[in-house]
Protein backbone atom coordinates (compact mmCIF):
# COMPACT_ATOMS: atom_id res chain seq x y z
CA UNK A 1 0.00 0.00 0.00
CA UNK A 2 1.68 3.52 -1.26
CA UNK A 3 1.89 6.14 1.60
CA UNK A 4 -0.65 9.20 1.42
CA UNK A 5 0.58 11.90 -0.96
CA UNK A 6 2.06 14.90 0.65
CA UNK A 7 0.49 18.30 0.35
CA UNK A 8 3.48 20.33 -1.21
CA UNK A 9 3.86 24.38 -0.30
CA UNK A 10 5.97 26.25 -3.17
CA UNK A 11 7.11 29.64 -1.71
CA UNK A 12 8.02 31.49 -5.47
CA UNK A 13 10.39 34.44 -4.90
CA UNK A 14 11.01 36.11 -8.21
CA UNK A 15 10.93 40.28 -8.20
CA UNK A 16 11.10 40.45 -12.29
CA UNK A 17 9.34 37.40 -13.47
CA UNK A 18 8.88 39.10 -16.85
CA UNK A 19 12.53 38.79 -17.30
CA UNK A 20 12.98 35.55 -16.24
CA UNK A 21 13.85 32.64 -18.53
CA UNK A 22 14.21 29.07 -16.53
CA UNK A 23 12.05 30.23 -13.54
CA UNK A 24 9.22 31.46 -15.42
CA UNK A 25 8.99 27.85 -17.26
CA UNK A 26 10.12 25.61 -14.41
CA UNK A 27 6.90 27.35 -12.50
CA UNK A 28 4.79 26.70 -15.13
CA UNK A 29 5.08 23.23 -15.15
CA UNK A 30 4.44 22.88 -11.84
CA UNK A 31 1.74 25.36 -10.33
CA UNK A 32 -1.10 23.12 -11.39
CA UNK A 33 0.45 19.74 -10.36
CA UNK A 34 -2.46 18.11 -7.98
CA UNK A 35 -1.55 18.05 -4.80
CA UNK A 36 0.72 21.61 -5.02
CA UNK A 37 -0.44 24.84 -3.55
CA UNK A 38 2.05 27.47 -5.60
CA UNK A 39 2.06 30.93 -3.77
CA UNK A 40 3.75 33.73 -5.80
CA UNK A 41 5.14 36.12 -2.76
CA UNK A 42 5.88 38.96 -4.99
CA UNK A 43 2.51 39.04 -6.25
CA UNK A 44 1.20 38.55 -2.96
CA UNK A 45 2.86 40.98 -1.28
CA UNK A 46 3.67 43.31 -3.99
CA UNK A 47 4.22 46.27 -0.84
CA UNK A 48 6.11 43.32 1.54
CA UNK A 49 3.65 43.77 3.71
CA UNK A 50 3.62 39.85 4.47
CA UNK A 51 0.39 38.23 6.61
CA UNK A 52 1.81 36.60 9.15
CA UNK A 53 -0.98 34.56 10.39
CA UNK A 54 -1.85 33.32 6.98
CA UNK A 55 1.49 32.46 6.19
CA UNK A 56 2.00 30.32 9.44
CA UNK A 57 -1.69 28.35 8.06
CA UNK A 58 -0.30 27.61 5.58
CA UNK A 59 2.94 25.92 6.42
CA UNK A 60 0.93 24.28 8.88
CA UNK A 61 -1.41 22.49 6.20
CA UNK A 62 1.29 21.48 3.78
CA UNK A 63 4.37 18.38 4.65
CA UNK A 64 6.89 19.63 2.00
CA UNK A 65 7.89 23.25 1.60
CA UNK A 66 10.04 24.62 -1.32
CA UNK A 67 11.51 27.22 -1.62
CA UNK A 68 12.03 28.39 -5.63
CA UNK A 69 14.23 31.27 -6.10
CA UNK A 70 16.60 32.90 -8.49
CA UNK A 71 20.24 32.57 -6.80
CA UNK A 72 20.61 36.54 -5.94
CA UNK A 73 24.02 37.54 -4.33
CA UNK A 74 24.79 33.69 -2.45
CA UNK A 75 21.27 33.89 -0.88
CA UNK A 76 17.59 34.66 -1.71
CA UNK A 77 15.45 37.52 -3.33
CA UNK A 78 14.56 40.30 -0.34
CA UNK A 79 10.54 39.45 0.37
CA UNK A 80 11.72 35.65 0.92
CA UNK A 81 14.18 36.76 3.53
CA UNK A 82 11.82 39.02 4.45
CA UNK A 83 9.13 36.31 5.08
CA UNK A 84 11.45 34.50 6.99
CA UNK A 85 12.36 36.98 9.34
CA UNK A 86 8.57 37.81 9.77
CA UNK A 87 6.76 34.58 9.37
CA UNK A 88 9.34 31.79 11.56
CA UNK A 89 8.72 33.27 14.98
CA UNK A 90 9.93 32.01 18.23
CA UNK A 91 7.42 30.07 20.06
CA UNK A 92 5.63 29.04 16.88
CA UNK A 93 8.32 27.93 14.65
CA UNK A 94 11.26 27.61 17.00
CA UNK A 95 12.52 27.65 20.81
CA UNK A 96 10.92 25.30 23.68
CA UNK A 97 7.56 25.73 22.27
CA UNK A 98 8.01 26.15 18.90
CA UNK A 99 7.38 22.97 17.17
CA UNK A 100 4.45 23.62 14.47
CA UNK A 101 6.56 22.57 11.75
CA UNK A 102 8.80 19.72 13.63
CA UNK A 103 8.89 16.88 10.99
CA UNK A 104 8.56 18.67 7.77
CA UNK A 105 10.73 19.04 4.88
CA UNK A 106 12.20 21.63 2.91
CA UNK A 107 13.52 21.46 -0.46
CA UNK A 108 15.78 25.00 -1.94
CA UNK A 109 14.74 24.92 -5.94
CA UNK A 110 17.60 27.41 -7.11
CA UNK A 111 18.17 28.62 -10.47
CA UNK A 112 21.96 30.50 -11.34
CA UNK A 113 24.39 31.66 -14.17
CA UNK A 114 27.12 29.90 -12.83
CA UNK A 115 28.03 26.50 -14.00
CA UNK A 116 28.46 23.76 -11.61
CA UNK A 117 32.07 24.19 -12.04
CA UNK A 118 32.10 27.53 -10.68
CA UNK A 119 30.61 26.76 -7.12
CA UNK A 120 34.16 24.42 -5.63
CA UNK A 121 36.41 25.50 -4.14
CA UNK A 122 39.28 27.50 -5.63
CA UNK A 123 36.79 28.25 -8.42
CA UNK A 124 34.89 31.83 -9.09
CA UNK A 125 32.05 31.66 -6.46
CA UNK A 126 34.95 29.78 -3.93
CA UNK A 127 31.82 27.81 -2.07
CA UNK A 128 30.26 25.01 -3.24
CA UNK A 129 26.39 25.28 -3.66
CA UNK A 130 25.55 23.53 -0.36
CA UNK A 131 27.86 25.56 1.61
CA UNK A 132 26.27 28.56 0.53
CA UNK A 133 23.08 27.06 0.92
CA UNK A 134 24.28 26.70 5.17
CA UNK A 135 21.55 29.52 6.74
CA UNK A 136 18.68 28.18 4.80
CA UNK A 137 19.86 24.81 5.68
CA UNK A 138 20.31 25.95 9.68
CA UNK A 139 17.10 27.83 9.74
CA UNK A 140 15.32 24.27 8.40
CA UNK A 141 17.28 22.30 10.87
CA UNK A 142 16.83 24.70 13.79
CA UNK A 143 12.83 24.91 13.34
CA UNK A 144 12.86 20.89 13.25
CA UNK A 145 12.68 20.44 9.87
CA UNK A 146 14.23 18.11 7.52
CA UNK A 147 16.35 20.14 4.99
CA UNK A 148 16.65 17.86 1.46
CA UNK A 149 19.89 18.11 -0.96
CA UNK A 150 18.65 20.86 -3.15
CA UNK A 151 17.49 21.20 -7.02
CA UNK A 152 19.84 23.67 -8.68
CA UNK A 153 19.80 24.58 -12.22
CA UNK A 154 23.07 25.70 -13.41
CA UNK A 155 24.36 27.68 -16.23
CA UNK A 156 21.15 29.52 -17.17
CA UNK A 157 22.76 32.51 -19.15
CA UNK A 158 23.67 30.14 -22.01
CA UNK A 159 20.62 27.74 -21.71
CA UNK A 160 18.17 27.15 -25.05
CA UNK A 161 14.64 26.06 -24.93
CA UNK A 162 15.14 22.65 -24.86
CA UNK A 163 17.39 22.46 -21.91
CA UNK A 164 15.44 24.15 -19.85
CA UNK A 165 12.72 22.44 -20.81
CA UNK A 166 14.47 19.39 -19.90
CA UNK A 167 15.00 20.96 -16.51
CA UNK A 168 11.26 21.84 -16.20
CA UNK A 169 10.53 17.79 -16.38
CA UNK A 170 12.74 17.22 -14.23
CA UNK A 171 11.18 19.29 -11.32
CA UNK A 172 8.13 18.15 -11.97
CA UNK A 173 9.41 14.53 -11.75
CA UNK A 174 11.12 15.91 -8.70
CA UNK A 175 7.45 17.08 -6.85
CA UNK A 176 5.55 13.93 -7.93
CA UNK A 177 8.25 11.46 -6.52
CA UNK A 178 8.31 13.78 -3.27
CA UNK A 179 4.89 14.06 -3.05
CA UNK A 180 4.10 10.01 -3.94
CA UNK A 181 6.74 9.19 -1.28
CA UNK A 182 8.51 7.57 -4.06
CA UNK A 183 11.93 9.24 -3.82
CA UNK A 184 14.71 7.40 -2.00
CA UNK A 185 15.84 10.60 0.01
CA UNK A 186 18.47 8.18 1.71
CA UNK A 187 19.97 7.47 -1.74
CA UNK A 188 19.65 11.54 -2.53
CA UNK A 189 21.43 12.33 0.55
CA UNK A 190 24.57 10.92 -1.42
CA UNK A 191 24.27 13.41 -4.29
CA UNK A 192 24.89 17.09 -3.97
CA UNK A 193 21.89 18.47 -5.82
CA UNK A 194 19.05 16.29 -5.78
CA UNK A 195 18.98 16.72 -9.98
CA UNK A 196 22.07 15.08 -10.30
CA UNK A 197 20.51 11.69 -10.95
CA UNK A 198 16.86 11.74 -10.76
CA UNK A 199 16.92 7.72 -12.13
CA UNK A 200 19.02 6.70 -9.59
CA UNK A 201 16.67 7.90 -6.51
CA UNK A 202 13.16 8.01 -7.74
CA UNK A 203 11.06 4.75 -6.89
CA UNK A 204 9.03 3.31 -9.67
Amino acid sequence: MSPPPRPILILFAHPALEKSRVNRVLARKVRDLEGVTFHDLYEAYPAFDIDVAHEQGLLSEHDLIVLQHPFFWYSTPALLKEWEDLVLQHGWAYGSRGTALRGKRVLSVITTGGSEAAYQPGAHNRFTMAQLLAPIEQTARLCGMDYLPPFVVHGTHGMDRQEIERHSSDYLRALVALRDGRLDLEQARAYPRLNTDLDAIIRH
